[in-house]
């Protein structure tokens, strides 16, 4: 077995800091890493299984790091493969799911449902993550009360008992990727049938479903809004299962090209995933050259157009993308607007990007932004996992020193983030916090 070296559980929110030297024009190939949101319910759906197995292009980030520490827990061992491969070693010897843990990442939740549907009983922490707003788990307790699971909430624990799991109907009220994980996971070892409506559509979505049904789980209308799924007790794990490509880390790297009028290219990519992306991108002004899975971006002209951007559930346009697009329409020529229809919350890198010069108004869930000649380097702290790369994109284009605080927040999603963009010419570089 090859060793290598983890990010250390206990020094996660360790004071480091990113110095950027703004200015520099960047040029090159990009390789993306897998998607950490498909990532993580693979690894939690391993409490299904009683067979090791394999999984490929395995980023390594913090959260994946904290879902490890979470399985291993609860009895479910790993050991790496490779850098980025990994094989999971599936057994439960303990059904609680700690604070300590849980208060890092939202996708903790993912291992109640499995833990319930695998032994009848789990006990889970409120979970934490990025802080943006409210993001209610109802749709995971009520889908759960569904398939027969008793649901108490006990001094923070979200306490799961259940003699026998039952198929039912559940039609989502909205989209949600991750009730929609959570409950598929679940339903999997479930033999009546289930229908879940009204399903996201996410490609990590998609992925999960296929992983299941590779599975030996019976599941219909794989990548449509209505799953049908007909689970069995027994399932064994496709292996190796090789991880999506991570279509936020590919755009995070197209807007930077357009931003710092730079040409770049994306590599490992599935151009289909990042097609809303990709359209906004044309209409700032880009040229993007698709060939097969690599995306070139070509700024074409010498400044950046302003947009109408509005999220939505995909194949809409990203909320994940929504803080780098406003960086970027930060220096745009003339005005534009981002509506945030998912989490209208999702807005703290806005009061970050004024203090680096942005003219940037937030109201009832929409901001609109006045693009600025240049914008001006400062010390900016980072709120949440994208937040921190709308600071970096805003950083590499300012002019002088950017120093971002709390980039533990961008080591939870973004795999050797700055080694990545110095090897295209960028000028940034980590350190510790004085």
């Amino acid at each position: 077995m090859k060793s290598f070296r983890e990010i250390s559980f206990s020094t996660m929110k360790t004071e480091e800091v990113f110095i950027i030297e703004g200015g520099a024009k960047l040029n090159g190939h990009v390789s993306i890493s897998g998607a950490k949101n498909a990532a993580l319910p693979l690894l939690a759906s391993a409490l299904l299984f009683d067979t090791p197995y394999e999984i490929d292009n395995i980023p390594r980030v913090q959260d994946i790091f904290t879902m490890l520490k979470l399985l291993d827990v609860i009895g479910t061992t790993h050991e790496w493969i490779d850098r980025n491969r990994i094989k999971v070693f599936p057994h439960i010897k303990n059904q609680i799911a700690p604070y300590s843990i849980v208060e890092r990442m939202r996708a903790s939740i993912y291992v109640l449902g499995p833990l319930v549907a695998k032994t009848g009983f789990a006990k889970v922490s409120f979970p934490g993550g990025c802080n943006f707003g409210p993001r209610p788990i109802n749709f995971h307790i009520d889908g759960l009360k569904k398939l027969g699971v008793k649901i108490d909430i006990e001094h923070g624990f979200i306490v799961a008992r259940a003699d026998r799991l039952h198929g039912a109907k559940i039609i989502f009220d909205q989209k949600t990727v991750g009730g929609t994980i959570h409950l598929l996971m679940t339903a999997a070892l479930i033999e009546d049938e289930s229908i879940l409506e009204n399903v996201a559509l996410e490609p990590e979505v998609v992925q999960i479903a296929e992983f299941l049904k590779s599975s030996g789980v019976d599941i219909e209308g794989v990548g449509g809004e209505v799953l049908k799924i007909k689970g069995k007790k027994n399932i064994i794990p496709e292996s190796p299962v090789r991880i999506i490509p991570d279509r936020i880390e590919a755009g995070t790297f197209l807007v930077i090209g357009l931003a710092t009028f730079s040409d770049i290219t994306v590599d490992g990519v599935n151009p289909e995933h990042i097609s809303s992306t990709i359209d906004k991108l044309k209409s700032a002004g880009a040229k993007i050259i698709v060939n097969g899975s690599s995306v070139r971006i070509v700024p074409e002209k010498d400044k950046i157009e302003p947009l109408f951007i509005q999220t939505a559930p995909y194949p809409g346009f990203p909320t994940d993308m929504q803080a780098q697009f406003m960086a970027l329409l930060s220096i745009a020529d003339g005005m534009s607007i981002i509506r945030e229809t998912i989490y209208p919350s999702r807005f703290h890198h806005a009061y970050e990007l004024q203090r680096m010069g942005a003219l940037i108004e937030v109201k009832d869930g929409e901001a609109v932004i006045r693009g600025v000649d240049l914008l001006k380097g400062t010390v900016v702290n980072a709120s949440d996992l994208r937040a921190s790369a709308s600071l970096v994109i805003a950083g590499l284009t300012a002019s002088g020193k950017t120093i971002i605080k709390n980039i533990y927040h961008l080591d939870r999603g973004y795999e050797d983030f700055e080694n990545k963009l110095s090897k295209l010419g960028a000028r940034i570089r980590r350190k510790k916090d004085a």
